[in-house]
């Protein structure tokens, strides 16, 4: 039986500087910081409110986003705006989980959110969300899990945002967290307190395994053609797996410097090598993988999804070719 997680949200060992923080805030307060954007096959609109991100991790490194990401062409990197505050730039370095996303978000005063989860994320799948308050005041709440938080500068959150929560500031500042997802590895259990240990070891978590460069091949790039459910391309789904489930045309390029996957409607997703043969979708975790499997007696992709320990499998056979030539 699976341990459940001790609550929805711990406070971490490490602590940070306060006033270095409010110091490297200043430095960023000229910029132009853009409405908080969610995220699903492409950047939505904003909620309308005065939430405002500055990313200094984003898909591609582009310093304008302010969405956390997911699934898509591009892997996440620095901004440019990481290279002007370095201890938040040390602040990122000193987390035990390959980074995501790493965004300022500023809740303005008389400002509240609408109750809501955020889809797939939380260590069954492989993603953590971590808080470092900057600035705060005693009538910024954030309720997670019917639960009040007031969290204070300085201090290190994690909490898990796939459970209902909202935020509001009432008070006369805005309230500023440096907002960090992450991918779990087993060394993130180590800035969690010690009651959580026998969670990291029985509990519903998915270890994210590190990325590999990319595979020698021996030979030119080639292309696996083939007929994937709609929904593996749909980060949010669950049940993908189904035989009535819709079907669309697919072609996975493997060559000497990466993969990627492509679908018949043109969308692009890169793939990030973790095992031989086995590539998880570039800006995701390992929630959603495919294995390209040469063996004998035909090539087959096994596409695979991940909940905690369990994993579902689907091999689907594929046509192998030249890449760029027809089957």
């Amino acid at each position: 039986m699976s341990v459940p997680m001790p609550a929805a949200a711990a406070r971490l060992l490490k602590t940070f500087d306060a006033d270095r923080l409010v110091e490297e805030l200043r430095t960023l307060q000229g910029s132009t910081w853009g409405q908080q954007r969610p995220y699903d096959a492409d950047v939505l609109p904003s909620a309308g409110i005065d939430w405002r991100c500055l990313s200094l991790r984003s898909l591609g490194g582009d310093g304008a986003r302010t969405d956390p990401g997911g699934p898509g062409a591009d892997s996440f990197a620095d901004t440019p705006w990481l290279e002007r505050v370095p201890y938040f730039r040390e602040i990122l370095a000193s987390i035990p989980g390959r980074l995501r996303a790493a965004r300022l978000m500023a809740l303005g005063t008389g400002v509240r959110s609408v109750d809501h989860f955020d889809t797939k994320c939380g260590p069954a799948w492989g993603v953590a969300r971590l808080h470092v308050p900057v600035t705060t005041n005693s009538s910024a709440v954030l309720e997670l899990d019917g639960v009040k938080h007031s969290w204070q500068p300085g201090t290190f959150w994690f909490g898990d945002f796939s459970r209902r929560h909202m935020v509001w500031n009432d008070g006369p500042s805005a309230r500023v967290h440096l907002v960090i997802d992450c991918l779990v590895t087993p060394e993130l259990a180590s800035i969690f307190p010690p009651d959580w240990g026998h969670y990291f070891q029985h509990g519903d978590v998915l270890y994210c395994k590190p990325e590999l460069p990319p595979r020698a091949l021996d030979q030119a790039p080639i292309s696996w053609q083939v007929r994937l459910p709609s929904a593996f391309m749909d980060w949010e789904e669950n049940d993908i797996f189904t035989d009535s489930a819709e079907q669309t045309n697919v072609v996975i390029t493997a060559a000497a410097d990466g993969a990627h996957l492509t679908s018949e409607g043109g969308r692009t997703f890169g793939l990030v090598r973790i095992e031989r043969d086995e590539y998880r979708l570039a800006g995701w975790s390992d929630e959603r993988t495919v294995e390209l499997a040469t063996g004998k007696p035909d090539p087959v992709v096994v596409l695979r999804t991940r909940y905690g320990r369990s994993v579902a499998n689907l091999a689907i056979p594929a046509c192998v070719t030249p890449a760029g030539a027809r089957p």
